[in-house]
């Protein structure tokens, strides 16, 4: 499968993305400009984190509006994979391509640790590699992921399971509203989420928990564990 990584100014977090995407499927990520208008035929496309036109605005406001997000859509409405991380979730929903919005840390301060996550749904593009209810470790940095939605948006999200990830044991690190850490779309073709799975996909990240998302998204069986004496 195909994929693409969304390239803006302000983003840090780019280099990352394109090294986990290379190093689970072999082959590097076609990139994309925030000018471009086309985005060439491809199965994944993902906006990483970072600091987007430096947060002016809104976080996410700037890059929601320039040409390439407007091709993102016009893929998405298509049915291509799309995902978005930490700036990349606020991206999303400033397109409104995902519900809600994301405000300023409960602490006020930006957070940069590692969290637990529960892996809500299993039954996604996003998450079939993982087993429902699992707890994974991820790592987050960002000052506005306190994720929010109004009453019924939220009674949405949870009835149709479209809450993929909840900040598990106490580790909710922003004070999203029920624990909420990542989201699908309707369809299911559109995730976003606020930890950084790029950066915990091989033991020299100090674990490979991030993997499974990525793997499930280019359609990647899980990797088996080594035998013992092996």
């Amino acid at each position: 499968m195909k994929s693409a990584v969304v390239l803006l100014p302000g983003l840090n977090r780019d280099r990352d993305m394109i090294a986990a995407l290379t190093k689970i499927s072999g082959k590097p990520p076609v990139t994309i400009w925030q000018t471009d208008t086309e985005i060439p035929d491809v199965d994944l496309i993902v906006i990483p984190g970072g600091f987007s036109y430096g947060d002016y605005l809104r976080c996410g406001a700037i890059a929601a509006r320039m040409p390439v997000l407007r091709a993102v859509a016009e893929k998405a409405e298509k049915g291509v994979q799309v995902i978005g991380v930490c700036n990349g979730f606020q991206i999303l929903l400033e397109t409104a391509l995902l519900p809600g919005a994301l405000m300023r840390n409960q602490s006020l301060k930006f957070v940069c640790r590692e969290v637990k996550l529960r892996v809500e749904n299993a039954n996604t593009a996003f998450t079939r590699n993982y087993r429902p209810g699992e707890i994974i470790r991820a790592p987050v940095a960002h000052h506005d992921g306190n994720y929010f939605a109004d009453a019924d948006t939220l009674a949405r999200l949870e009835d149709e399971g479209q809450v993929v990830f909840r900040y598990a044991e106490n580790t909710n690190p922003n004070g999203s509203i029920n624990d909420i850490a990542g989201i699908v779309n309707a369809r299911g073709n559109v995730l976003g989420l606020m930890p950084h799975p790029e950066n915990l996909i091989e033991e020299a990240h100090g674990g490979s928990d991030g993997r499974g998302l990525f793997e499930s998204a280019l359609g990647i069986a899980p990797r088996q564990p080594a035998l013992a004496g092996a």
